[in-house]
């Protein structure tokens, strides 16, 4: 809030009191002049307080600008980013990234979302998971492409056994968080991890170890959230299981596109049809591949939800247009980028010169949308006469419009 402003306030507000201590200085017989002036300035105070309030949240409500994760935890082993911002918290999503160095190790750890990774980069990456009221632990292989969908409560461990990095971006949905927007996690061991929070005592008498090795047990690991393992305990890692990797991840680059244009790009979205785990944890996720300079054309989301982008590779430029047809967003993206697209608002993606892929979550298993141009536009569906009537154009435009509709698709190449 700016110094002018606030001053004006502070006048405001004293010329208030002062025509209070003016009022009250008729004596006893005006006194009820005075209070009645003293509640009607407590209304107008009050009224200023939800304009400013108002006026605050709208602007929150407009607030799309695409974000870069924070950092959270850096060391030998790698790092761990994320995103947090009033956007976030509104609409119940959250955002994290993982990055693990040769032979990092993300330490055993559960969180308070249901969430899906999706792996930007790397092709050695080990998953332990161990899923809720189970009691066994899957291990999986994870390559560049991979979608992991990890459900809430899930106790997981995350490793590199290759020699170049391993990135995997995190979408959630946070309405059961503890903090809505932000994905928190409770390590069981390490600094900070739970089995030192406890005493002695009971942790002595829960594992029934004696006085050292409850010491051993609670102080020998000194590392916290990622770790860098040592080469005979990285090469004695448990291996990955094949038939258990297929179902429970699935890749991208395995799939087919729901449509794909020639210099043009894919979009692919994954449901719980195309991939039954990711049912559980409620979720689905889109794909967006586009050729450099190339379109994805407007389009909004049927369904009452919003949409988490991630900016996977590449860069160009997002636009987005909101209430009473006022663009919101219209800015350069580039990867590593986070942004959201409230529900029923209209999104459009256009590829720099390097291409661009989005990666993104909407909380929903069956998700719709409404495409505005290209071959399936909802326009090519409605009545000539009205169009030419919300148009306000003669029939030989009507015409002309259709016919250029019908010779595109929602995915435009960068030579059209």
């Amino acid at each position: 809030m700016g110094v002018g402003v606030e001053r004006e306030r502070w006048v405001r507000k004293e010329a208030w009191v002062g025509s209070l201590s003016l009022l009250g200085c008729w004596g006893e017989n005006k006194v009820w002049i005075f209070g009645w002036r003293k509640k009607w300035v407590g209304r107008m105070m009050e009224k200023e307080r939800d304009n400013e309030a108002a006026a605050n949240e709208k602007e929150m409500e407009l607030e799309l600008t695409p974000k870069r994760a924070e950092t959270v935890f850096e060391g030998d082993g790698g790092g761990y980013y994320a995103w947090s911002s009033p956007m976030l918290s509104k609409f119940n999503l959250g955002g994290g990234r993982l990055h693990l160095k040769p032979w990092g190790f993300a330490l055993p750890h559960y969180g308070d979302v249901s969430k899906v990774g999706y792996v930007i980069q790397g092709n050695n990456g080990v998953a332990g998971i161990v899923l809720p009221n189970t009691k066994k632990e899957v291990v999986v292989k994870l390559k560049q492409g991979d979608i992991i969908p990890v459900p809430i409560g899930s106790v997981s461990w995350w490793f590199n056994n290759g020699d170049s990095d391993v990135i995997i971006a995190y979408l959630g949905e946070t309405s059961k968080a503890i903090f809505p927007g932000q994905i928190t996690y409770f390590f069981l061991s390490g600094f900070g991890g739970i089995l030192g929070g406890f005493s002695s005592d009971l942790t002595s008498k829960s594992y029934n170890l004696n006085k050292d090795e409850t010491k051993i047990l609670t102080t020998s690991q000194t590392g916290a959230v990622i770790i860098k393992l040592e080469k005979e305990k990285a090469h004695d890692m448990p291996h990955p299981h094949v038939d258990l990797t297929k179902k429970l991840v699935h890749n991208i680059d395995a799939s087919k596109p729901d449509y794909s244009v020639n210099k043009g790009g894919s979009v692919t979205t994954v449901t719980s049809k195309e991939f039954p785990f990711i049912g559980e944890v409620g979720l689905s996720v889109i794909i967006v591949k586009l050729e450099p300079n190339a379109i994805k054309t407007p389009s909004h989301s049927i369904s009452p939800v919003a949409q988490l982008i991630y900016i996977a590779r590449g860069g160009g430029k997002i636009e987005i247009v909101g209430l009473n047809g006022q663009s919101v967003l219209d800015t350069q993206v580039e990867a590593g980028q986070l942004l959201l697209v409230p529900q029923f608002f209209v999104a459009a993606q256009i590829a720099g010169d390097q291409g661009m892929e989005t990666y993104s979550i909407v909380t929903t298993e069956n998700p719709l949308f409404e495409e505005l141009a290209g071959k399936a536009s909802v326009w090519g569906a409605m009545s000539p006469i009205i169009q030419e009537v919300a148009l306000n154009v003669d029939s030989e435009f009507q015409k002309l419009f259709i016919s250029k509709i019908e010779e595109t698709t929602n995915l435009i190449p960068s030579d059209i």
